[in-house]
């Protein structure tokens, strides 16, 4: 097993790597940048070192900078978290070429799965539902029009090298087409530096679902059940929960099989997610497959009382999995808290924190870096903590969850503390009526 483990993330999912890492008896490197001296995972890593100022360019995407941190530190393992460098091949194949193991895909298999269009083909291949559209990148705008026609409006083209709703654009008729074509390749190009573009259909009314999946050197891989993620503002997920309320016992046999097939195809390694859209008639197609640990991981861990963190390290250094085919014996879901105004468009708010309590009790738990005095940054993604809870029925998890937020206390910022009471008091939300369109017509309303 390995003995030190650097962590490349900052806030809650680095102190929650620091404390399965600890458990497991294996030292831990924390890193930071000088925006960060006082974050939690800072105190609580057995070393931390300094990679520089508060820009990620300069700090927590900074390879040099890192691999130097772990070289100087002895660790032999480095834990890229989710986000920042976790899904970057490059990184991968640098790690591997300094003699340290990188907790997550190959570059190999991170380039295959990041590239939209080649992740299609393959699942495609492997006999995943995947979602109609081009056959490949389009060469053109006259090539976008002429796809569009035989996939049926609406469609929506993608940015091949995507994430986090950029690039993306539906289109309803071809009059549209052109406008959708030009803005989609700017943006993409912008913020991945490749404008290349492919086309699906649009799927209306759509659940955004995943499979949590892992697989080992052996070629072996299991499904550990699905989590809804359908509650998203701007293609940026708000709320999470498992087993998904539009889940049935026979569509859960077949996405987790379609899951698996999709793991064994690339022979995936570790801990990761396949994620599928799935539509009105529970149709499911194939979306994107991600090759780190999820924000929402926590929620999975809560129903079926297993860690990932620690099924991913041990799967990184060679072991065979732990773990099984999973259905929910509980229910569980996760209100993500950021500091943010929900009620001025989600503005963010850093800024110092004067007064924090958070809740407790049975089936409660916190995933947080934040404390009363902290200075949130401005740099960075605005969560701030994670409010997870599980109890026996979707009911009793709700109404769980609405105690454990009305016992949150976070003053000084503003947080989404008051749209999450809102959104679980929501008619729609109690009945399980909601798809990905949801927050397009949801009204916070100010108190």
């Amino acid at each position: 097993m390995f003995k030190k483990i650097l962590i490349a993330n900052r806030g809650e999912i680095a102190l929650r790597i620091i404390r399965t890492c600890k458990e497991m008896g294996i030292s831990t490197v924390a890193v930071y940048s000088t925006a960060d001296k006082d974050s939690l995972h800072v105190r609580f890593a057995d070393e931390a070192v300094c990679i520089g100022p508060p820009q990620s360019s300069e700090s927590y995407l900074n390879i040099p900078s890192i691999i130097a941190a772990a070289e100087i530190t002895n660790a032999d393992a480095i834990h890229p978290g989710y986000g920042f460098l976790s899904e970057n091949a490059k990184f991968s194949k640098i790690c591997q070429e300094n003699g340290i193991k990188f907790i997550g895909a190959s570059p190999e298999m991170i380039e295959g799965m990041g590239d939209k269009a080649s992740a299609k083909a393959t699942m495609e291949k492997a006999g995943v539902p995947i979602v109609p559209g081009s056959k490949g990148l389009l060469k053109d705008l006259a090539d976008a029009i002429k796809t569009a026609k035989v996939v049926k409006y609406p469609v929506m083209i993608k940015a091949t090298a995507g994430g986090g709703g950029k690039g993306m654009r539906v289109v309803w008729n071809d009059d549209e087409m052109e406008n959708a074509w030009n803005s989609a390749r700017q943006e993409s190009a912008a913020a991945f530096g490749n404008d290349g573009m492919y086309m699906e259909k649009y799927i209306e009314e759509p659940h955004h679902i995943e499979i949590q999946i892992a697989g080992d050197v052996t070629g072996n891989a299991c499904h550990m059940s699905e989590r809804d993620c359908s509650i998203q503002r701007r293609h940026q997920k708000l709320v999470e929960e498992t087993p998904s309320p539009f889940m049935t016992k026979e569509l859960r046999k077949k996405m987790g099989e379609a899951a698996i097939k999709a793991a064994k195809a690339v022979q995936y390694e570790g801990v990761g997610t396949v994620e599928f859209l799935v539509d009105k008639d529970r149709n499911f197609y194939f979306m994107e497959m991600n090759t780190r640990i999820q924000v929402e991981h926590t929620i999975t861990e809560e129903v079926i009382d297993f860690d990932l963190v620690k099924e991913q390290i041990k799967l990184a250094n060679g072991e065979k999995i732990s773990g099984k085919n999973y259905e929910p014996k509980m229910h569980s879901i996760q209100c993500r808290i950021n500091a943010e105004d929900p009620f001025h468009d989600f503005r963010p708010c850093p800024g110092r924190i004067t007064t924090y309590h958070c809740p407790g009790g049975h089936g409660v738990r916190i995933d947080t870096h934040v404390y009363a005095n902290y200075v949130i940054p401005p740099y960075y993604d605005s969560m701030i903590a994670k409010l997870i809870v599980v109890a026996q029925t979707r009911e009793e998890a709700i109404k769980k969850m609405e105690r454990a937020l009305d016992e949150y206390i976070i003053e000084g910022v503003k947080t989404t503390i008051p749209f999450h009471q809102q959104l679980l008091q929501d008619e729609n939300f109690r009945k399980g009526n909601f798809t990905t369109k949801f927050m397009e017509t949801f009204v916070i309303k100010e108190k």
